[in-house]
């Protein structure tokens, strides 16, 4: 009987495929375009599997997999008939869940692919070693923009950070209930903007969870403070990605550092790239982050036409541009992660703003 995956599984597979059959990886820019001139040839990858990870060998015409007791070899023709077919398949449904056609169900058998998306410890989707199959591997990430991409920071209740409601009068308890009741199509902007309708001010105050304030101070000890007007800003400003919100911090300038700092060192652009950076290949908001490198050095970025491109720490340039320029805020479930609401605590109320960052669709 056909089994059915997501996209996101069947994504991983491809891309797995894919890199078997071209036996390279480009690298990308940092507007996201591949670099004809520039990839790293593959020699190794190695996948996880139901029995542990197997190591796939890129020969001339084939491809070795070892396994704890397997020993196949793939012919590389193979792979990209079946790589594309997978790409077809994705593009071709436009449900989510997808089922397993019977020729690719009888090419995984073959080939002893249990797993499409493989679960491991360290986050990373694949470990591939360039030049030579001697090297340590890298371990990737993938994001596929053929399947709905996750988010490179998603904490949760986490990644809230607090506000606190300030001003010239104090608001009554009917005030803080009409204010909490308001909802839109803009539900958090639209009560921050009824609170400063009511003289109220919402100042930075701290960052709800204790592990994730003490990972922004790695970047930066006044970073939390950056990232709570950055995420008011995107809420009531209504743009979303990463560099058009900075360029309106920059102007308004909330830590007031010098205007060299600003111009000349770039700061906030700085700061937020390294944050970046972070999230990728590790910082998570409940888990201790102590600027140690993780398990994952790179992210493979599909497009839409299934096209692939990497990119890698030792290019760390062009990683920190790409997420600079292809990174948004999204907007959480405000019921799950429980933010953009008046709540009180010891006496003094606080508005939650949820920190999610992703990449751009396009």
């Amino acid at each position: 009987m056909a089994f059915k995956a997501n996209k996101s599984e069947w994504s991983e597979l491809y891309v797995f495929l894919r890199l078997l059959t071209d036996g390279k990886l480009y690298l990308g820019n940092h507007r996201g375009e591949k670099s004809e001139r520039s990839f790293w040839p593959i020699s190794v990858i190695e996948r996880e599997e139901h029995d542990g990870p197997r190591r796939y060998y890129i020969e001339e015409d084939k491809v070795r997999v070892e396994g704890k007791e397997d020993y196949i070899k793939l012919h590389r023709v193979a792979l990209a008939v079946m790589a594309d077919k997978v790409l077809d398949l994705i593009k071709s449904n436009n449900e989510e869940e997808i089922e397993c056609p019977e020729d690719i169900e009888k090419f995984l058998d073959t080939a002893k692919i249990l797993y499409l998306e493989p679960e491991t410890q360290d986050r990373t989707d694949l470990k591939i070693s360039f030049w030579s199959p001697h090297k340590i591997p890298t371990g990737f990430i993938i994001q596929s923009k053929l399947a709905p991409m996750r988010p490179l920071l998603d904490g949760g209740r986490s990644a809230n950070l607090k506000l606190e409601l300030t001003g010239a009068r104090k608001f009554a308890q009917p005030e803080i209930e009409n204010i909490n009741a308001l909802e839109t199509n803009e539900t958090v902007r639209d009560r921050m903007l009824l609170i400063q309708e009511m003289d109220g001010v919402l100042r930075y105050s701290d960052v709800a969870d204790r592990v994730f304030r003490c990972n922004l101070s790695m970047i930066d000890l006044h970073f939390a403070r950056i990232l709570a007007e950055m995420v008011r800003t995107f809420h009531v400003e209504g743009k979303s990605r990463v560099y058009e919100v900075m360029n309106l911090i920059k102007k308004e300038n909330p830590i007031k550092i010098k205007e060299d700092l600003i111009q000349k060192h770039r700061f906030y652009e700085y700061k937020m790239k390294q944050f970046l950076m972070a999230a990728t290949c590790g910082m998570r908001p409940a888990k201790i982050f102590n600027g140690e490198d993780s398990a994952v050095e790179g992210m493979l970025v599909v497009g839409s036409e299934g096209q692939i491109i990497g990119y890698h720490k030792d290019e760390r340039k062009a990683f920190e541009d790409f997420l600079y320029l292809n990174t948004r805020f999204i907007k959480g479930s405000q019921e799950k992660d429980k933010y953009g609401f008046l709540e009180r605590e010891h006496g003094t109320y606080f508005f939650k703003l949820n920190v999610k960052i992703g990449l751009t669709k396009r």
